[in-house]
C-alpha cells in the first residue's frame, strides 16, 4: 500500500498563506525542486506519529522533500525493503534493531522509549510459568518477541519451554481472540484491540517490568546506500524528524489526534499507546547521543540479541548509528 501525500502536504502549507502571487510562485518552485523520498511507517502511534505530524504540519516541504509514504506491518519487512532498494527510510521498533546492528541499515534518529509491549495470556493463565507447554503467538524479530524472551528468562524458562507460533501482528489478534493460541508477545494498541473481544485476558509481563535496566528505543533507519551516497538527503530527513519530534513532545494529545486522523482510526487506542512511552525532545536526544546514553541503549539491546541467539558479533553502535549527523 502506497500513500502519496504530496498534494495534502502542499495544501497544508499553502492554505495558511492565502498567498500573494509571489509567495505562491515561490511555493510552487520549492515543490518542483523538492527531492523525492520513500519513507516507511507502521500503523500505530509510535510508528506513525512523526510521519503524520510531518504531513499535517507541512514539514516535508519545509525541508525540501516530497515523500512517498508506505505502510508496513513491522520493522523487519522495512529492512528487507531497504535492502531491496524499494525504500529509503523506515521506522523500526526495538525488536528489529538487531538488523542495523548486523549491518543491514543505518540508524538516522531515535524515536522514543517504548513501554507498550506485553505478554498476554488467556484467562486462567496467570504467570509465565503457567504458559509452559502452551502455544504462544509472536511476530518474529519484533519487540513482542524480545519481551517474550526476557520474561521467559526472568521466570527461569527457555524459549523451548513454550510452543512458539510465528505470525504477523494481525494474525496474533485474530488467533488470540479465537483462542487458537494461549498467549502472545504483542503490544498496544493491539492489546487493547484484543481486549475488546477477550476482556478477561491476563497481562503476565510488560516492558516496564524490565525498565530502566533494559531500554526499548524505537528508531528511524536509512538504506545503507542512501546513508553512504547522499548525506544531504539524510540531513533533510533528520530535520523533518526533529521538527515533528518536538511538536509531539510539546503536545502529545494533539499528536495523537493528528495520528488518528492520518490513519483513519479511533483516537482511544492511540491515547492508550501514547501513555506507554517516554518522548524526549530533539535537544534531549542530541544530548543523550553526545554523552553516550543512546550508545548505551543500543549496546544493551545488542547484549540481549546475543543472548537470544539473534546475533553472534554485533557491530558497535558508532558503526550503524549516524550520531554525528543527528547530534551535529
Amino acid at each position: 500500500m502506497t500513500i502519496n501525500l504530496t498534494r495534502r502536504g502542499f495544501m497544508a502549507v499553502s492554505a495558511g498563506m492565502l498567498a500573494t502571487p509571489a509567495i505562491m510562485a515561490t511555493s510552487r518552485i520549492a515543490y518542483a525542486q523538492a527531492k523525492p523520498v520513500r519513507v516507511g511507517y507502521i500503523a500505530d502511534y509510535f510508528g506513525t506519529s512523526l510521519t503524520a505530524i510531518a504531513s499535517d504540519q507541512g514539514l516535508w516541504a519545509k525541508h525540501g522533500l516530497e515523500p512517498e509514504l508506505k505502510v508496513f506491518t513491522n520493522g523487519p519487512i522495512q529492512i528487507q525493503a531497504l535492502g531491496a532498494g524499494s525504500l529509503d527510510f523506515g521506522y523500526v521498533g526495538p525488536g528489529a534493531l538487531w538488523l542495523p546492528a548486523s549491518g543491514k541499515a543505518k540508524i538516522v534518529a531515535m524515536n522514543a522509549l517504548g513501554l507498550s509491549d506485553r505478554v498476554i495470556a488467556q484467562a486462567g493463565i496467570n504467570s509465565m510459568a503457567d504458559l509452559k507447554g502452551k502455544k504462544v503467538g509472536v511476530p518474529e524479530g519484533t519487540s513482542g518477541d524480545m519481551l517474550l524472551r526476557l520474561a521467559l528468562a526472568k521466570a527461569g524458562m527457555q524459549l523451548s519451554d513454550v510452543e512458539v507460533v510465528k505470525m504477523d501482528p494481525s494474525t496474533v489478534v485474530s488467533a488470540f481472540a479465537s483462542k487458537q493460541i494461549d498467549g502472545a508477545g504483542i503490544w498496544y494498541p493491539l492489546v487493547g484491540v484484543i481486549g475488546k473481544t477477550v476482556p478477561d485476558l491476563v497481562e503476565v509481563a510488560k516492558s516496564a517490568d524490565f525498565f530502566p535496566a533494559n531500554s526499548f528505543p524505537s528508531a528511524f533507519v536509512a538504506r545503507n546506500e542512501v546513508a553512504d551516497a547522499d548525506p544531504e538527503l539524510v540531513k533533510q530527513m533528520i530535520a523533518v524528524l526533529k521538527d515533528a519530534n518536538d511538536y509531539r513532545a510539546a503536545d502529545v494529545p494533539r499528536s495523537v489526534e493528528i495520528t488518528a486522523k492520518f490513519l483513519g482510526v479511533p483516537v482511544e487506542p492511540l491515547v492508550t499507546e501514547s501513555k506507554n512511552g517516554k518522548f524526549l525532545t530533539s535537544a534531549e536526544l542530541a544530548a543523550a547521543t553526545k554523552d553516550g546514553t543512546v550508545a548505551g541503549w543500543l549496546k544493551g539491546l545488542n547484549e540481549q540479541f546475543v543472548t537470544f541467539g539473534k546475533l553472534k558479533d554485533p557491530l558497535d553502535p558508532k558503526d550503524y548509528y549516524l550520531a554525528e549527523l543527528y547530534a551535529g
